[in-house]
């Protein structure tokens, strides 16, 4: 009970959390920030892809997400297809049991409601219907919070997807066109809102100071001074490229690896060029996934000017991102902690969200196409850029203030759709 004799309210955050994926654990961190200051007396929990590395990181009892635990595996034996049929009837139980202990369940940002990568109906997008069903069912309001969507070409995760959306009691969308592509699957959004993504309420770091000499950089660790490494003065500044293993999307397979390959020729390419103009990179990753792509732009360039960084949160990536002249990056969350921390930045774009974000921050010139990365085109893009670098960074300060606002109506709406009584207590007790 509560100091005023009340049940606590009991709140469940569900997602592939903890799975290696750092800007779905960005979405949490900054729910669970958005409940410990608006809501203390949350009891919360999670249902996730990563149970121990989220009860470790955060603090919070979490339980795994599928019961049969090579769910993200390619199944090719008997056994193992049939694990996977079994787990698929024993999760129907196992989701509806957690969520009937919950007043709410939040799905806290991601691109839960998008196929821009390759994806399975059976996997997340079944997951998912199962929540929002069971939850349906049981009286349990679920909330897709600030999440991502995209046209879908399969049929099948087409239908789960609508489904799911159409079942929660709650949503909004991290920019329009993810509204838009519900409203085309048949969704009514007519009461959803628009927010920037939840990463931008996560703190920004501080302003780097420059230093008069540069750390020592290696081929695989961090530099002796963490963040990226800086250059002496009236040297060319250090570039953050963010690299990702891009395959294309869902509807992309057939052609994958030559998406990929073209992918890191040109990333490696452009790469090649900066070092080779005495510029510093550090490489960037987003998901456990891109240490290969890592791995092979590093043995491709074989210099010591190239360094790869060894973030486990947004926020060791923004203070990367900070520390840099500018970024290039091409996975979403990337791009939000560039942006975020103020840095000039080129997108290598594989999604509507990717232009969709650059536009909100005013940099809808400096997007270029990741499915068809040109090195010479990027170059041009990347010095024009930089050509703008200080007009640029106070239009992102300016962006950067009015997404904190917009945030701030974000979790305010949030807490009347999904609180009301807390909310109303809050009310009677800051009355004089």
């Amino acid at each position: 009970m509560t100091s005023a004799g009340r049940t606590p309210v009991r709140v469940g955050v569900f997602g592939l959390l903890g799975s290696g994926n750092l800007g779905n654990d960005g979405s949490l961190e900054a729910v669970l920030g958005y409940l410990r200051a608006a809501h203390p007396e949350a009891v919360v929990d999670a249902l996730c892809g990563g149970p121990e590395v989220v009860a470790a990181r955060y603090g919070i009892p979490a339980t795994r997400l599928h019961w049969y635990r090579g769910e993200y595996r390619t199944a090719s034996r008997a056994g193992a297809i049939a694990g996977k049929g079994l787990g698929k009837l024993v999760d129907v139980f196992r989701t509806a049991a957690w969520v009937r202990k919950h007043d709410v369940v939040i799905v806290p940002g991601m691109g839960v409601l998008e196929a821009t990568l390759p994806l399975r109906p059976w996997g997340f997008p079944y997951a998912l219907f199962l929540l929002c069903a069971t939850g349906r069912l049981s009286g349990t309001r679920v909330a897709l919070v600030g999440v991502g969507a995209a046209p879908i070409g399969n049929r099948a995760t087409r239908t789960l997807v609508r489904w799911s959306a159409r079942l929660a009691a709650y949503r909004s969308y991290r920019d329009s066109p993810s509204r838009d592509a519900m409203r085309a699957m048949g969704v009514d959004t007519s009461r959803d809102e628009v927010h920037p993504d939840l990463a931008f309420a996560l703190p920004t770091p501080p302003s780097p100071e420059r230093s008069a000499s540069p750390p020592a950089v290696g081929r695989e660790g961090s530099p002796e001074q963490a963040g990226t490494p800086i250059p002496p003065s009236g040297a060319p500044g250090p570039v953050c490229v963010g690299v990702m293993a891009f395959h294309g999307g869902d509807d992309d397979r057939a052609r994958a690896e030559e998406i990929h390959r073209r992918y890191l020729d040109g990333t490696t390419r452009f790469v090649r060029t900066l070092v080779e103009e005495g510029r510093p990179v550090r490489l960037l990753t987003g998901d456990e996934c891109d240490a290969p792509v890592v791995a092979a732009i590093l043995d491709a360039v074989d210099s010591p000017l190239v360094t790869a960084a060894e973030a486990t949160s947004l926020a060791d990536l923004m203070k990367e991102t900070a520390a840099a002249d500018t970024v290039v990056a091409t996975r979403y969350h990337n791009l939000i902690c560039a942006l975020k921390a103020g840095t000039p930045t080129l997108a290598l774009s594989y999604a509507a969200k990717s232009d969709a974000l650059m536009a909100q921050m005013g940099l809808a010139a400096y997007c270029h196409p990741a499915r068809e990365v040109d090195a010479d085109r990027l170059l041009e893009q990347f010095r024009a850029l930089e050509r703008r670098s200080a007009e640029l960074r106070q239009t992102l300060a300016e962006k950067n203030l009015t997404a904190a606002r917009q945030l701030e109506r974000h979790f305010t709406a949030l807490t009347a759709a999904l609180f009301p009584a807390t909310d109303h207590a809050h009310a009677m007790q800051e009355a004089p």
